[in-house]
């Protein structure tokens, strides 16, 4: 049997205490003052369930990463995949969807062998955490061509195969298309399998109250659970109190990157209309004269109910490679513009709309939970390789925002009872051996905007079904999980 000795043992859904943790077989099987077997020296250290993350861009990732190395150098054991609707499956076209996926996903193997999203979960290699899927209502729209009986269909097949929440991205083609009516429709079949709605809402600027509003009203009519995607105003911190406040009322839950910056595709600043059809539509309005004068009076005066980011934060603020497309001089429409077609839409962009403050507030409200919404990349967005120690690390045990058993319970317990998944979350017998052992003094994220690939201090070991996959900070190899079915 495997103990660690002596640990401040966060159990996931009450206060500490001190004690030994025995584990054997992958199960934690003994909880006491003194239990025997292989010692782990955990004195003036934290013994927490393994974190999960409620948010994360690695449905392809495991194909280059099978360690997932920044998520779980960071204590992540388990990961939830094809969020905001987006997925490489199912799939019928599968270069155009690559194409439109490769921004926030990466590429994935050379050849795409999967079509239905069961045959895509199959596909997946054995990984360091756990993946959970999304069944993505974008992708299944896509395959679907909007029919909505058929939509239904794959829905409960994706349910079938193993998916936990229904993603929706009503930002992203195709969904940004789908009218209340058919999210309602899709959405009772998650309601048949007890699961939650996970929106990125349709508007996150100054449309943000009434996008959640139609949500809540889909959960309500459905009789499925809501979770809100990234909770956010991009229109400025007025809209913070009563957003809360709505999405409080509703009882809902919601997750967060603790940052006040995001990260997403680059061809999301253009209108719906110009990204209808796929990459290579929108790709060709990129080169026509016609359509580039027409985006850029869209950008300039607004759509309705299109939250316009490049119009609303401006050019200083959208950040793509390292460079504001403010830096590039010119007009910030053509930049974009020609930016997506040097990179054939490959570009993510990092787009900063909230201070510290803000960050803050959302962070201390009683149903946030945390997702890092981390995407893969050359210069990534931070939050790929510190959402929880900014989180837990920074605002727990550093400044004292959220006590740190509440912190530690919205990364453990409470993801995991959102997800459904009873045998983890907790520290108590029987439950799996999915811990982190944390020194608290150290245990701070390091990763910034201008060097983003740095995982944090403090993380002593991580420990997936009772087996090392970190150690003393350092990757072991280890793959004991993979996708859960």
């Amino acid at each position: 049997m495997l103990v660690f000795r002596g640990a401040e043992v966060y159990p996931g859904d009450g206060p500490p205490f001190r004690a030994d943790v025995g584990v054997a077989d992958g199960r934690i099987a003994a909880i006491g003052p003194r239990v025997e077997g292989d010692v782990v020296d955990a004195e003036g250290l934290m013994l927490c369930p393994g974190f999960v993350d409620l948010h994360a861009h690695s449905a392809l990732e495991p194909f280059a990463d099978p360690l997932l190395t920044p998520k779980i150098l960071q204590g992540f054991t388990t990961e939830v995949i094809c969020p905001d609707g987006l997925a490489p499956a199912p799939v019928e076209d599968h270069e155009a969807r690559r194409a439109y996926l490769r921004a926030l996903e990466g590429e994935g193997p050379p050849e795409w062998t999967w079509t239905t999203f069961a045959e895509y979960l199959d596909a997946l290699p054995a990984t360091a955490p756990t993946l959970v899927p999304s069944a993505p209502h974008g992708a299944i729209r896509e395959v679907c061509d909007g029919d909505v009986e058929a939509m239904r269909r794959e829905t409960r097949l994706a349910f079938e195969a193993g998916a936990r929440m229904l993603s929706f991205g009503l930002v992203y083609m195709p969904g940004a298309f789908a009218e209340t009516e058919e999210l309602v429709a899709v959405s009772r079949v998650a309601a048949e399998f007890g699961a939650p709605l996970v929106p990125h809402v349709r508007n996150e600027g100054a449309g943000v109250l009434d996008a959640v509003r139609e949500m809540i009203q889909v959960s309500e009519q459905s009789g499925a659970p809501l979770h809100v995607s990234h909770l956010k105003s991009l229109a400025g911190e007025e809209l913070l109190d009563p957003l809360l406040d709505l999405v409080d009322g509703a009882g809902a839950t919601f997750d967060q990157y603790p940052y006040g910056a995001g990260a997403t595709l680059l061809a999301s600043l253009l209108p719906p209309w110009a990204q209808r059809g796929g990459a290579e539509a929108t790709l060709a309005r990129a080169r026509d004269p016609e359509s580039r004068r027409r985006i850029a009076g869209d950008v300039a005066v607004g759509l309705p109910g299109w939250e316009n980011q490049l119009g609303t934060l401006g050019p200083a603020n959208v950040v793509v490679a390292g460079r504001t497309i403010a830096d590039h001089g010119g007009d910030p429409v053509e930049t974009v513009l020609d930016l997506l077609l040097e990179s054939e839409l490959a570009a993510p962009m990092i787009i900063h709309y909230a201070g510290e403050d803000a960050v803050r507030k959302v962070a201390a409200h009683r149903r946030q939970l945390v997702g890092s919404d981390g995407i893969f990349g050359a210069h990534p967005h931070p939050r790929l390789f510190g959402t929880a120690p900014r989180f837990l690390g920074r605002f727990a045990l550093r400044e004292g925002l959220v006590p740190v058993e509440e912190a530690v319970a919205r990364l453990t317990a409470r993801a995991a009872d959102l997800l459904g998944l009873a045998d983890r979350g907790r520290i108590e017998v029987g439950r799996r051996a999915d811990l982190v052992l944390l020194d608290p003094v150290r245990y701070v994220d390091t990763a910034t905007y201008e060097d983003p690939m740095r995982s944090p201090d403090g993380v002593v070991g991580v420990w997936v079904a009772g087996e090392a996959v970190v150690r003393d900070g350092v990757v072991t190899g280890a793959r004991p999980a993979g996708v859960l079915r």
